[in-house]
């Protein structure tokens, strides 16, 4: 019986890691198609965190009463609301420029420079002393390697594009009128890149700031619904700059524009946050960064069927090349955590051989 309950939370965990890499890269690419059609990514930002807020609402209320009773949770003070504040920067920063490189470039690009998050956590938590490397250690190699050989791959993603080597047949149907396939080739890629990079710095910078608050403030739902509170409205202040008051622009004039934005609000802020937070307690970071690069195959798979995109060799060598920078560091952080498990259990092992023979305990 346990066997099988084993096996079913392996099944499940697993795909719901594989279902959200697929959620995520649909959302980029109804992004990607609303924005062809004309949707402002400024006017998104606003709308899908706003229905995010709307949905959290009840349940930030009901978690924060009983959190408060279960848990000593300290009260909400002015310091915390402006520490959510500086995450809701953060996260809207990170959100702009991501969603202004997808309109630059393609979901393949976002999904491949996604794999440098890893790396990229790995150079903030050295810079911060948060990370040791001890260079006689293979682990602190591979993630030294990995690191190189992710950000080598992203700058030949970002600055080569390169010849086509998949081009979607001229008699083959899309979701996409045919005109709005070809404005894809005016794609400014290595602006598209460059943000997209930005974009995942900012997010490796959020997941600090996000912990450190968490550490001071432990009412997740609470925390959550403030800050889609707060981006909705940074992302509705940058769209009056950058949009104005036309009522156009505020609009949701086509059926794919109102996908995306719903989508992005219950998928992207709610459901896959949740998600995340199930599987990490169970199988831990580790587990759920081995399917980041998945979403780069699916990321090809959807941008030729559904936005007629074209696969560069560029993309296909960086891709490739960050892939296995992604998996070298992965090697070296797991090879870490063991190294230090072991050495934690040796001296249990120890500490707990020593007092029995310090305490002489009777057979019976």
């Amino acid at each position: 019986m346990r066997g099988s309950q084993h096996l079913q939370r392996e099944v499940l965990t697993y795909s719901v890691m594989v279902g959200t890499q697929f959620s995520t890269v649909g959302i980029n690419t109804l992004f990607k198609a609303a924005t062809m059609e004309g949707m402002s990514p400024y006017v998104s930002v606003a709308y899908s965190y706003g229905i995010a807020s709307l949905l959290l609402l009840l349940p930030a209320i009901f978690s924060h009463r009983s959190s408060s009773r279960a848990v000593d949770v300290p009260p909400l003070t002015i310091p915390i609301l402006c520490r959510i504040g500086l995450l809701a920067l953060t996260g809207s920063s990170s959100r702009l420029t991501g969603f202004t490189g997808l309109y630059y470039s393609s979901p393949t690009l976002s999904s491949a420079i996604g794999n440098l998050c890893p790396a990229l956590t790995f150079i903030l938590a050295v810079m911060f002393g948060m990370e040791k490397v001890v260079m006689g250690t293979r682990s602190s190699q591979a993630k030294i390697l990995g690191t190189t050989v992710s950000i080598a791959g992203a700058f030949v993603i970002t600055l080569y594009q390169g010849p086509p080597i998949c081009i979607i047949p001229s008699g083959s149907s899309s979701r996409l009128d045919h005109s709005l396939v070809h404005s894809t080739a005016a794609q400014n890629w290595v602006l598209g890149g460059s943000l997209i990079t930005l974009q995942y710095a900012l997010v490796t910078l959020w997941a600090f700031l996000m912990t450190q608050i968490m550490r001071d403030y432990p009412s997740e739902l609470t925390v959550i619904f403030i800050y889609n509170t707060f981006v909705s409205i940074i992302g509705a202040v940058v769209a009056l700059i950058a949009e104005g008051t036309s009522s156009c622009s505020w609009i949701m004039s086509s059926n794919t524009a109102l996908a995306s934005v719903i989508c992005t609000g219950v998928l992207g802020s709610c459901l896959n946050n949740a998600a995340e937070a199930w599987v990490l307690p169970i199988k831990g970071p580790v587990f759920a960064n081995m399917f980041t690069p998945f979403g780069m195959v699916i990321a090809v798979a959807m941008g030729v069927a559904m936005l007629g995109d074209t696969l560069h060799l560029g993309s296909l060598i960086g891709g490739t090349a960050i892939s296995i920078g992604f998996y070298m560091f992965m090697w070296g952080k797991v090879k870490d955590q063991n190294d230090d498990g072991g050495a934690k259990t040796e001296q249990n092992a120890d500490d707990h051989s020593s007092s029995s023979n310090a305490v002489k305990v009777p057979l019976l």
